[in-house]
C-alpha cells in the first residue's frame, strides 16, 4: 500500500529533524514507528480495559492491615 498525504512545513521540519537525528532512517521509518505506536497504545489500552472489567467482576476481598502487610511481601519482598 502506497499512502501519500500532504505535511504541514513546520511539521515536515519536524520530521526532517527526526531523520537527521539518526532516530529513523527515511519518512516511511518514522511513521511506521507512529503506526506502531499507535496500534500497541491501543492493544494496551485494550488489555487494562480487560483487566478493570475483570476486577470489577471478582468477588470482593475484605482489606486489612493483613492484607496490605502480605502484599507488600509479595511485592517487595520484604515487610515494613
Amino acid at each position: 500500500m502506497n499512502v501519500s498525504f500532504p505535511i504541514p512545513k513546520e511539521l515536515e521540519s519536524y520530521v526532517q529533524g527526526q531523520i537527521q537525528s539518526g532516530t529513523y532512517n527515511t519518512v516511511a521509518d518514522y511513521f511506521l514507528s507512529l503506526l506502531n505506536q499507535d496500534r500497541q497504545r491501543k492493544e494496551a489500552q485494550t488489555k487494562l480495559v480487560s483487566l478493570l472489567q475483570e476486577g470489577l467482576n471478582s468477588e470482593p476481598e475484605l482489606v486489612t492491615s493483613a492484607y496490605w502487610q502480605d502484599l507488600r511481601l509479595s511485592v517487595l519482598g520484604t515487610e515494613l
